[in-house]
């Protein structure tokens, strides 16, 4: 079971301990406010009051036993800042934390976060790729180009095979799973039949998936 430090119960915080909850993993809260973590009991293994800021409190927290801490304190950056650093004084083995702007994520790399994430500007882009496009119903960005994205299957693909219609040479994409009202079917063999009640969640480069839909 993963482990996470989540520090900074606004709203941000709220929702990924909830999402969290959901995946298996423990999952400790930390924040300076008590009255923002008494709603947040029923969906984490502990709860802290402690100003994260004050490098007394990171030590006493035990960062260094987690598999990862998360910062989710997007309102203040100069927090941020200080809470990612006394994270890595403290031995915390992997650092994410939660910027607004690509100046806040070069400054919380230089401090000490292995990664940072845009969760307004993340949100925009895939809200803007599935609306813009009928065939698109979710994407998840990896890099510059390249994603996975839930796709209808094109017209012509019904009622041939992934190996008939050679998916991955003449399309420069690769089927990660089919998804069907009764489950889903991991990496379908190079006989599965496309069908067109079901989405595929493939992945490629955004160009490519593009000619697809």
């Amino acid at each position: 079971m993963k482990s996470f430090i989540v520090i900074g119960a606004g709203k941000f915080g709220h929702y990924f301990c909830k999402f969290l909850s959901k995946q298996n993993t423990e999952v400790m809260i930390v924040d300076a406010d008590e009255n923002k973590l008494s709603d947040m009991l029923a969906y984490v293994s502990s709860a802290k009051v402690g100003d994260c800021t004050r490098r007394d409190v990171v030590s006493s927290l035990g960062v260094e036993d987690f598999d990862e801490a998360v910062v989710c304190i997007p309102e203040s950056f100069q927090n941020s800042l200080q809470i990612v650093d006394l994270l890595k004084d403290c031995g915390a083995k992997k650092i994410t934390a939660v910027a607004s702007t690509e100046i806040q994520a070069k400054f919380l790399s230089k401090n000490g976060a292995d990664s940072v994430i845009f969760p307004d500007r993340d949100m925009s882009e895939r809200l803007a790729v599935s609306i813009s496009n009928d065939s698109i119903f979710d994407f998840l960005k990896l890099s510059n180009d390249q994603g996975i994205y839930e796709i209808v299957p094109p017209k012509k693909w019904i009622g041939h095979t992934v190996i008939q219609m050679d998916v991955r040479r003449r399309y420069n994409v690769n089927i990660i799973a089919v998804k069907m009202r009764s489950g889903a079917i991991e990496l379908p063999s190079a006989e599965y039949e496309f069908r067109s009640d079901e989405h595929l969640l493939v992945f490629g480069k955004s160009a490519d998936i593009a000619k697809l839909t």
